[in-house]
Order: C-alpha cells, then sequence, then structure tokens
C-alpha cells in the first residue's frame, strides 16, 4: 500500500510520518503531483497560517489535485481548516471540499476562570459517525493545538467542546479530517490512523 503525506509549506508534516513509522507503516512524505494522485491514501497535516498556506498551495496548484482525489484522504488540524470553504484567519477562500466556516475562538474571561486561546492540550471528542472511529470509545481524550475552529455542520462526524461546541472531525466522501492531532494522541490517536488506512 502507498501512501502519500503531502509536502508543502506547513509545520509538524514529518510528525504524521512518524507516528506511522511507529505503528510499522511506510508513507512517503512528497509533493509529487503523480505520486499524490496515484497514492492509496494521502494525508494532509499541517500547523500554521491560512492565508500564506492557502497561497503556496495554489501557486504549487496542490489545492487542485488536492479537490479532485478520490482515494481516502486525511486532513489533520491546519489540513483539516484548509479543506473547509473559508477561514477567517486572513479572510482566507480555502479549497472548499467541507461546507463548514473555520471561526476564531474568541477568550472568555469570567469571575470563576479565564478560557485562553489557543486551545492546547487534551480534550474530549463525542458524537461519532463515521467508521474512523471504530473502536473508540464516545468521550476519549486527544490532543488539540488551534486557535481556530470549524463550525458544526452536515459534514461533522465527531464533535468537541472548548467555549462553543465545534467540528473535532469532518467527512465528505471519501474526504476525512481530524482537528486535533492523532499522531500526538497516544494508543487513541494511533487507532483512529489505523481506522484511516482500513478505510
Amino acid at each position: 500500500m502507498e501512501i502519500a503525506v503531502i509536502k508543502y509549506n506547513a509545520g509538524n508534516i514529518m510528525s504524521v510520518d512518524y507516528a506511522l513509522q511507529r505503528m510499522g507503516i511506510r508513507a512517503v512524505v512528497t509533493n509529487d503531483h503523480e505520486y499524490i494522485r496515484s497514492a492509496d491514501k494521502v494525508i494532509f497535516p499541517g500547523v500554521g497560517e491560512a492565508s500564506t498556506t492557502m497561497n503556496y498551495l495554489k501557486n504549487e496548484r496542490l489545492d487542485q489535485v488536492i479537490r479532485a482525489l478520490k482515494q481516502p484522504v486525511l486532513g489533520i488540524c491546519l489540513g483539516m481548516q484548509l479543506m473547509c470553504r473559508h477561514s477567517e484567519e486572513g479572510n482566507t477562500p480555502c479549497i472548499g471540499i467541507f461546507s463548514e466556516e473555520i471561526k476564531k475562538f474568541r477568550p472568555v474571561l469570567d469571575m470563576k476562570n479565564e478560557t485562553k486561546v489557543p486551545q492546547m492540550g487534551w480534550n474530549t471528542i463525542s458524537q461519532f459517525k463515521s467508521r474512523l472511529f471504530d473502536n473508540i470509545s464516545d468521550g476519549i481524550f486527544v490532543y488539540f493545538v488551534h486557535s481556530y475552529y470549524a463550525t458544526l455542520g452536515e459534514d461533522t462526524i465527531a464533535e468537541c467542546d472548548y467555549i462553543v461546541p465545534f467540528s473535532a472531525a469532518l467527512n465528505k466522501g471519501n474526504f476525512f479530517a481530524t482537528q486535533f492531532h492523532p499522531e500526538k494522541s497516544g494508543e487513541i490517536g494511533a487507532g483512529i490512523l489505523e481506522n484511516f488506512i482500513k478505510l
């Protein structure tokens, strides 16, 4: 099985590759259009800023490549956000696979607590609606690092709550995505990645 991890100007690309290696899965980190199109599975991870990253994808025509893929695709964190319709970060039109919008968390300050942005750390996910979460318990903890979130919508397949309820994962056709980092979420994350590989 050939697995392509899309290489572009975003951080955190290699950590996904390392996580797959720990699972005994070999992937190729690449920006080669033909290899990405021909791979059995494609992973689109990343950490970074939406507008500059989207400009890079357009300049390299990777946005067109991603949009046209027919095999299972998994976006992670920034990858998920860029697969949505629009991001408030830089007022950025994105790839448009998912209909959900990307909004910025607004910090909540009150007498009892301070909810900070970004959300950084472990939080629970629930309301699963996909084979991506086969054998994963509702309410399990996974690892997040993000200041922007996808709204709830028709593509939502898992939910989380931090300041507001939001989409922890999305699915439309062959496209899947998680806001959390499965590669940093221990055995649970490995199980989700394995479920994706088995799709």
